[in-house]
């Protein structure tokens, strides 16, 4: 039962690889842990591209050296997947803040 727990943050790790290897790959400096402030100021592309391969190594680990993770079962996927989808949701609303994305509750309507 432990072993669904690391699937979920196996998932996480290896969603959270993907805005990292894009920009940096692309390029484009891009938040990290390590830049100042943590997590809202930019890093060099090169440690983006660092980053995002970290978190493969970590969340392949997470996923199939902790136990027998099998691509075929509901359940396994559904850990995975939703440790995916709760890092995708949260840092939508974490980046979208730091590049100026629309923040829920406070766009305005237009009364004409």
């Amino acid at each position: 039962m432990i072993y669904y727990i690391a699937y979920f943050f196996g998932g996480a790790f290896l969603a959270n690889s993907i805005p990292h290897l894009t920009n940096g790959m692309s390029g484009r400096p891009f938040p990290t842990p390590f830049a100042t402030p943590p997590g809202q100021g930019e890093s060099s592309s090169t440690l983006d591209v660092i980053w995002g391969a970290l978190n493969i190594i970590i969340g392949y680990c997470l996923l199939f050296q902790i136990s027998d993770f099998n691509v075929r079962s509901l359940l396994d996927l559904s850990a995975a997947g939703s440790g995916s989808l709760a890092i995708a949701l949260y840092l939508s609303r974490r980046f979208g803040n730091v590049y100026g994305g629309i923040k829920t509750g406070t766009r305005k309507v237009n009364d004409s």
